[in-house]
């Protein structure tokens, strides 16, 4: 990633011509994400530039901004639930986005998704909604890095947002947590029965995921996330994944 004046160079990936796609559709349902505005001469991304400050130097966020959190989080869901499937497709491929995509296999173009969730894709998701893709700006809160958007579950989505905003990670006090998890489940996004009774098992699943891709990674060879695995993200997430487990009686009574 590179910042050039008031844009942002990416990589041009597989996923970019469904992705920004998605970005357009967010953006015209009133969502803050940076504008997709084509590729440069280079064959990169050109993504807008934003000004703010990441979420995860500001520290925790007060029981305000998480409910808010929680709000962009349900509004990115409603908008990515209305869209059309021959334009937003569930499967792993798509030629809908032929003319999107300026590389030389307009046919090729499909999401890519690291973490697909456990059961049936519903919806279109962000896929890494947590602190590190969060900017602040006074009262603007504006999401980004959407690269690995794809189809995914409300669940499996809101589980990971929940898990890293919450501070959901190990020598956390859980009766904190707990107040923090329900002002962005519960307060925030407003989510009904089924998802409060799924969410106090899937906080822990889906941080066992992410330990679990960064392992296979570093035995494969895969980076950036092979090199993530043995300079302590491993470590985070299995024992973020351990805390999880052992207090999903805390979340699931802070969520009834």
């Amino acid at each position: 990633m590179l910042r050039v004046g008031d844009t942002v160079r990416k990589p041009w990936l597989a996923g970019t011509p469904l992705v920004a796609r998605f970005t357009e559709a967010l953006r015209a349902a009133g969502i803050d994400v940076p504008a997709h505005l084509g590729r440069d001469d280079r064959g990169r991304q050109i993504i807008e530039h934003v000004p703010g400050v990441l979420a995860m130097d500001m520290g925790q966020l007060d029981v305000g901004r998480l409910e808010r959190v929680g709000h962009l989080v349900r509004a990115v869901h409603e908008a990515s639930a209305a869209l059309p499937r021959d334009r937003f497709p569930l499967g792993s491929t798509s030629e809908t986005a032929a003319d999107l995509h300026e590389g030389p296999r307009p046919d090729g173009a499909r999401w890519e998704v690291l973490l697909p969730a456990p059961t049936p894709p519903e919806l279109i998701c962000h896929h890494d909604i947590a602190p590190w893709n969060l900017l602040v700006d006074g009262e603007r809160m504006i999401l980004i890095d959407l690269d690995g958007a794809g189809p995914s579950t409300r669940a499996w989505d809101l589980a990971y947002a929940a898990q890293s905003f919450s501070g959901m990670v190990a020598g956390a006090d859980p009766a904190d947590v707990a107040v923090r998890l329900r002002a962005l489940v519960v307060d925030g996004y407003g989510a009904d029965a089924d998802l409060r009774v799924q969410l106090p098992r899937l906080v822990a699943e889906r941080a066992q995921a992410m330990h679990d891709l960064l392992a296979r990674s570093h035995a494969e060879g895969r980076e950036p996330w092979g090199s993530m695995f043995v300079t302590g993200h491993g470590e985070h997430w299995r024992a973020a994944a351990a805390f999880a487990a052992a207090h999903e009686e805390a979340w699931r009574d802070a969520l009834s």
